[in-house]
């Protein structure tokens, strides 16, 4: 999404004075006011992706142009500061206040050029009141007290909002040719932007829980600007007495995507999966396990490791129960990403060392049983089952070769 630089601010307030006074002014030769609407072109830009992680996914804006006023605007609801205090902190708990910005589409058009992003423009089947109706929404949406607002991304981002500003002032309805019988979750969607990027798709998917597994509707699918952009090109506008109009009056392109300034998929990273990773890990633990099961005695290292990484993962998830994401605060992934076993690994370990099964180990057995029944309602991030597994057999190894309590070697 794109970030607005300070030094902007002052040109978009002169430039949008002329907007505000020419949708505000009551010109009293109405035909004359006609003709001068009817020259406003309003458009939905969609932009390509980029290769920063908050802008994988594309980004939504309006164009307002006024030839008579040597007037062209871009209208972005995607402006945030990212050196806010506590930005990151505030996002995870879903907390960011974006704004709606307004500057020259000129300027507009440069941040985009330079980072090798493209930018396809709609021009909107609008008729004068329509045009009016929006030009004088924008103007309010502008005001001080308006132009913030809680952003989400799923249920209110830059998107939706450039979407709604158009759709709510357009005369009749918009309706959409769609096939509602597909209904993908918002999970399988993200996938569709983030498969080039493993690292970046798991780390959306931990935190994602139940919830961004559940079916979406049409309308809910268009938080991503593709989505959007491909319902607009086929979408008809009903007016209230039963005629039909396209939504969309011509399609053009302003700036072509240059792949190499934004295609990051040959990075090592990417060469490197999450599965294989997980994978090598659990072959390594499986190998020591039978080396343990000879000796009858668990690596106490090992257990050590794999506690505290287990036990600081799971806090971050445990945090989410906070967060005003809804998709968030339900993750079963909790079940093996477990905030108690930072808890318990100093007394897990300290019993070890002396030969001892803390009762622990059957407690987490039991929730990674429940993780793998998980299965049913929740698609886990990559490598989620693997790590699943691996632990299990670490449960299994201290619970088979330690001795309880109180209870003698044999």
């Amino acid at each position: 999404m794109k970030r607005f630089k300070d030094f902007f601010i002052t040109i978009c307030l002169v430039v949008l004075s002329s907007l505000t006074t020419y949708a505000q002014t009551q010109v009293t030769n109405e035909s004359a006011r006609q003709t001068a609407a009817d020259d406003i072109t309003i458009s939905l830009l969609t932009c390509s992706p980029g290769s920063q992680v908050w802008s994988l996914y594309g980004h939504t804006a309006i164009r307002f142009q006024d030839p008579a006023h040597d007037v062209d605007l871009a209208i972005n609801y995607g402006m945030f500061n990212f050196n806010q205090k506590n930005f990151i902190a505030r996002f995870v708990f879903g907390i960011t206040d974006y704004e709606m910005g307004i500057e020259p589409f000129a300027f507009f058009l440069q941040e985009y050029a330079r980072n090798g992003r493209g930018v396809i423009g709609q021009r909107l089947n609008l008729t004068t009141k329509e045009k009016e109706a929006i030009a004088d929404a924008l103007n309010n949406n502008y005001k001080p007290a308006n132009r913030v607002y809680r952003y989400n991304y799923f249920y209110d981002n830059c998107t939706t909002r450039a979407r709604d500003i158009l759709v709510n002032n357009i005369d009749g309805r918009v309706t959409y040719d769609t096939n509602d019988a597909v209904s993908p979750s918002y999970r399988q969607m993200t996938h569709q932007w983030t498969g080039k990027h493993r690292w970046s798709q798991m780390g959306n998917d931990l935190l994602l829980g139940v919830k961004a597994d559940a079916h979406t509707t049409r309308t809910q699918q268009q938080f991503l600007p593709d989505t959007l952009r491909k319902d607009f090109d086929h979408a008809v506008i009903v007016a209230p007495n039963g005629t039909h109009r396209l939504l969309v009056d011509s399609t053009y392109t302003v700036l072509q995507p240059y792949p190499s300034y934004t295609d990051t998929s040959n990075d090592i990273w990417d060469d490197i999966s999450p599965i294989m990773i997980f994978s090598t890990i659990a072959l390594l633990i499986f190998v020591l396990a039978l080396l343990e099961l000879k000796r009858k005695k668990p690596f106490w290292f090992i257990d050590a490791t794999l506690l505290t990484t287990d036990g600081l993962a799971g806090l971050i998830l445990f945090a989410m129960v906070f967060s005003q994401h809804p998709t968030v605060n339900l993750n079963l992934q909790i079940l093996l990403l477990n905030p108690l076993s930072i808890i318990f690994v100093y007394s897990i370990i300290r019993q070890q060392i002396k030969g001892l099964c803390h009762w622990y180990w059957k407690v987490l057995l039991a929730c990674l049983v429940l993780f793998l029944l998980g299965n049913i309602f929740q698609d886990y991030a990559e490598g989620m089952n693997i790590l699943a597994l691996t632990l299990m057999v670490r449960c299994i190894i201290n619970i088979k070769t330690l001795r309880t309590k109180g209870k003698q070697p044999a």
